[in-house]
């Protein structure tokens, strides 16, 4: 077998990574409790890709790692398969053969001192598919398979190279390879080409959508770019501070957004046509202050505008807490201006 050979899958079938009414909270200053996440759901299958979007400090990137057990949820669980995801670092391995975490910045998260092909069998060795101590020859086909996978052909040209001796495409395809050697089912990718150039960003995101035909992948992706979400996603979920907000399939979400908050990040997409321009004011509110009734209510256009007090419902954006968003296939938003309407 040659090193850009595949091996056959340990994980097989369809598999779902869910969060069910997932709360984090961390210790702030002076004894306050900052709330991270307040009751988010969110669900990814194999097959699909989801993109997470909202802007920094809206808790995309602590629901990602809550998802892959990096996080403990303070309430509310994550479940793969239906099965809730263990706390020992045992389970946690078991889970981690299933789903594969690719981090934001891959200078960061490659070691230095490592080769690309230290770092892409590094998986394999705690997972104990390297083929005994030192590796072995069926260490060598998985690493030149998930470096092949990941785009860096011949595998290998790279397996002596250092970080530093790689662009910042080819070390984000590093990291996809680490992740791939595992086989998982299920990839959550966290600001996978934020930094790249965009003709980069483009082939990543080919890879993406490659990875999804090829072998079934699902996908999360976190972002702050809609434009990325309407080219690559089947679901969209938009977080406003530590909530989802709005959900649903990406061409209804972004086609046609019923949440001010999605309407707002849309307007300001060079690439969007069919949303007037929206100013939000201010910044998200700090987490240990969590605004009463709608979080969004501060800093709404349509409060702002008179529309929710035309609708009959200001007080209530402003007084009543909106039920959390269930995890289904329909689209849906969090808004009292909608349950006007209904």
């Amino acid at each position: 077998m040659s090193a850009e050979q595949t091996l056959d899958a340990p994980a097989t079938g369809t598999r779902t990574l869910e969060a069910r009414g997932v709360r984090v909270e961390f210790a702030g200053r002076g004894g306050a409790v900052a709330t991270a996440l307040d009751g988010a759901d969110l669900t990814v299958r194999s097959g699909d890709i989801v993109a997470l979007v909202g802007e920094s400090g809206s808790g995309k990137t602590t629901l990602a790692r809550t998802l892959v057990g990096l996080q403990a949820p303070t309430s509310g669980e994550v479940r793969l398969d239906g099965a809730p995801l263990g706390r020992g670092a045992r389970a946690l391995k078991a889970v981690r053969r299933q789903v594969q975490m690719v981090l934001q910045d891959p200078a960061g998260a490659l070691n230095p001192r490592h080769t690309v092909y230290e770092s892409v069998a590094e998986g394999l060795r705690l997972h104990g598919l390297s083929g005994g101590r030192g590796g072995g020859p069926g260490e060598e086909q998985r690493v030149g398979a998930a470096l092949a996978a990941a785009g860096l052909r011949p595998p290998e040209r790279f397996y002596l190279r250092y970080p530093h001796e790689l662009s910042g495409g080819q070390r984000q395809r590093v990291l996809i390879a680490g992740a791939l050697a595992l086989e998982p089912r299920l990839l959550v990718a966290d600001e996978p080409v934020s930094s790249l150039d965009a003709s980069v960003r483009g082939e990543l995101l080919a890879l993406l959508l490659r990875l999804r035909e090829e072998r079934g992948l699902g996908v999360l992706v976190v972002t702050h770019d809609l434009g990325l979400a309407w080219n690559i996603a089947d679901r969209t979920a938009v977080m406003y501070l530590g909530r989802v907000v709005e959900s649903g399939p990406t061409e209804q979400v972004l086609g046609d957004p019923q949440h001010p908050y999605t309407r707002a990040l849309l307007s300001v997409v060079p690439e969007s046509r069919r949303v007037e321009p929206v100013v939000l004011a201010g910044e998200i509110p700090d987490p240990t202050r969590i605004p009463r009734g709608c979080r969004f209510h501060p800093r709404c256009p349509a409060l702002a505008d008179g529309t929710a007090a035309a609708a009959g419902v200001d007080a209530a954006c402003r007084g009543t807490a909106l039920p959390v968003l269930p995890a289904v296939d329909d689209h849906v938003a969090a808004c009292h201006l909608l349950a006007a309407r209904d």
